[in-house]
């Protein structure tokens, strides 16, 4: 079998359900006159985090398939769902780009392709209950999903292709190196936190574990155990700095829209919340 050919099944495959791979793109096509649309998403960081030797190095877009019911399959998994990996399965089924690991991908890079998927499977309309920050009324809101911005990465790693930036803490002075984190350790502080609360630990350690995956360096010092006991004494002012400042250049999607309050009439912006309804919307 020719390499072209081969790699046309391999397409061809992306496309199917079906376990014997048969060419299920070009039966709907053929036969039904319909074909899966393939779009590009730009990666807010530009691939620029990403080691030489990985396949979304320099990548400053990704190819998406629009959502089909196989990936609602995915969505109603209960034991996917029940593993935490609910969404990486649903972004593998989904990018055509060969070699794209949804675990690896930065946070802000899975948001972004989150959002392009939502947009292919259910449009651009999210209605969702939101609290107004003036009255604190909790009504139902409809968002558009496509004016949302995406934040580019705009600061520059401490060399080319790694995940690693440094930054100087105001109060102790210390450099700080730090880098964004992935999908895969934002589901490990997810699984860390449940098991906390079934634990029944009275505190989550939220801010000082996120801190923990997030610095790898305390002024030349690397030491996990060191930089651990760093994270627990630091100063509030540095903890704020450092976690504002992370927050402020990570990109992603900012999921942040306008809202006009029935009860108050105050116009307020609001963090669009990522619940259930986001891939599953209300039907009008």
């Amino acid at each position: 079998m020719s390499e072209e050919k081969t790699d046309r099944n391999k397409r061809n495959e992306v496309f199917s359900g079906n376990p014997q791979g048969l060419p299920a793109r070009n039966v709907m096509l053929d036969d039904f006159g319909f074909e899966v649309p393939v779009e590009a998403v730009p990666l807010p960081s530009k691939g620029i985090c990403y080691p030489a030797d990985s396949p979304m190095h320099g990548k400053e877009t990704l190819s998406i398939k629009a959502m089909t019911a196989r990936e609602e399959d995915i969505l109603t998994s209960k034991a996917l769902i029940k593993k935490g990996t609910v969404i990486s399965e649903l972004l593998k089924s989904c990018i055509v780009d060969e070699g794209f690991d949804p675990d690896v991908a930065l946070t802000g890079d899975r948001n972004a392709l989150m959002v392009a998927l939502r947009i292919t499977g259910y449009g651009v309309d999210y209605k969702v209950e939101v609290d107004c920050p003036a009255c604190g009324a909790r009504t139902k809101q409809a968002f558009n999903l496509a004016e949302l911005p995406i934040k580019r990465l705009e600061i520059q790693p401490i060399s080319p292709g790694a995940n690693l930036f440094e930054c100087e803490l105001p109060l102790t002075k210390k450099k700080i190196r730090w880098r964004f984190l992935s999908g895969r350790e934002e589901r490990e502080i997810s699984q860390i936190q449940e098991r906390r609360k079934k634990q029944g630990q009275l505190t989550d350690n939220l801010v000082t574990t996120r801190l923990t995956y997030a610095i790898q360096q305390v002024d030349g010092i690397t030491d996990k155990t060191k930089i651990g006991f760093f994270i627990r004494n630091m100063p509030a002012r540095d903890s704020l700095f450092l976690r504002r400042y992370i927050d402020k250049n990570e990109p992603g999607i900012e999921m942040k829209s306008w809202m006009d309050c029935p009860s108050c009439l105050e116009s307020s912006e609001v963090k669009l919340p990522l619940g259930a309804s986001f891939f599953w919307p209300d039907a009008d």
